[in-house]
């Protein structure tokens, strides 16, 4: 599996992608993987601020639904629009199109805690 080396991971399969004080997240190609074909994602949250591992929405595939956890704190700024009519971007994009949430970082020390591409990888392979 390739993963974008310019992202940072959590261990419960979220992505974040910085830009200044500014995020964007969504879930791995590896989460979207064993969820399965994506049906609903549902984020409640936009404009609340959340402490890192909170839980921010949900993600509902054919066979489970799965919390999805704050991987910083910060405010929730938007949540992904093209989501509510094609929720299997994730699937197809999950990089890309699929993103779930931007939001603002409050606590920018907190991204020293989550995973390079390089130990994402290992903590599947092990």
């Amino acid at each position: 599996m390739k993963l974008p080396q310019n992202l940072k991971y959590t261990n419960e399969h979220e992505w974040i992608s910085v830009e200044g004080d500014q995020a964007v997240v969504g879930i791995t190609a590896f989460a979207q993987g064993e969820l399965g074909d994506i049906v609903f994602v549902e984020i409640e949250t936009e404009g609340e601020t959340l402490a890192k591992g909170e839980t921010f929405g949900t993600i509902e595939a054919v066979k489970t639904v799965s919390d999805l956890f704050m991987p910083v704190s910060g405010k929730v700024l938007e949540v992904n629009p093209a989501l509510e009519a094609s929720p299997e971007l994730v699937n197809k994009d999950a990089y890309g199109e699929g993103w779930l949430i931007k939001l603002s970082i409050d606590n920018p020390a907190e991204l020293e805690d989550l995973l390079s591409a390089e130990q994402y990888q290992a903590m599947l392979e092990a």
